[in-house]
């Protein structure tokens, strides 16, 4: 379950809880501090600042995340067990590794993230992951 914090991530946490639940499964919730891009915007020049402006989001984030997931587990019927990563790297390289290291056997992941805009310019995470992927992909929109 890679989330950005996103409503697209958030309302595909209702998705990954479900299959969770019906299959008695562990949720692995990744977020990735996209450090690829900063050093592409600042020509290799990579600011220690605002990586750890960055990295204090991502944590934010995630624990929203989870503590989010954790209200909603309350009304499954197992007892779910979440699991909280945080990489740094190119996003969708960052998750496509994490599949392939956990041995994933599902990823559910937003259709789009946080920033519009990432579409047009760079192309979508979740396209390139679900190119990527070597686990079957849910995507929820």
């Amino acid at each position: 379950m890679p989330t950005d914090g996103s409503k697209c991530s958030i309302k595909a946490s209702k998705h990954a809880l479900w299959v969770a639940d019906m299959s008695d499964a562990v949720i692995i919730v990744l977020h990735v501090v996209d450090t690829h891009i900063l050093q592409l915007g600042y020509s290799g020049f990579f600011s220690e600042d605002i990586y750890e402006i960055l990295k204090k989001e991502g944590k934010e984030t995630i624990e929203k995340f989870r503590k989010k997931l954790e209200e909603n587990k309350s009304k499954c019927s197992h007892d779910i067990k979440i699991i909280t990563k945080i990489r740094d790297g190119e996003p969708y390289d960052e998750i496509v590794k994490t599949i392939d290291e956990e041995n994933i056997d599902l990823v559910v992941i937003g259709a789009s993230g946080r920033h519009g805009i990432d579409r047009l310019l760079l192309g979508s995470v979740t396209e390139r992951v679900i190119r990527k992927s070597a686990a079957p992909v849910l995507v929820v929109h």
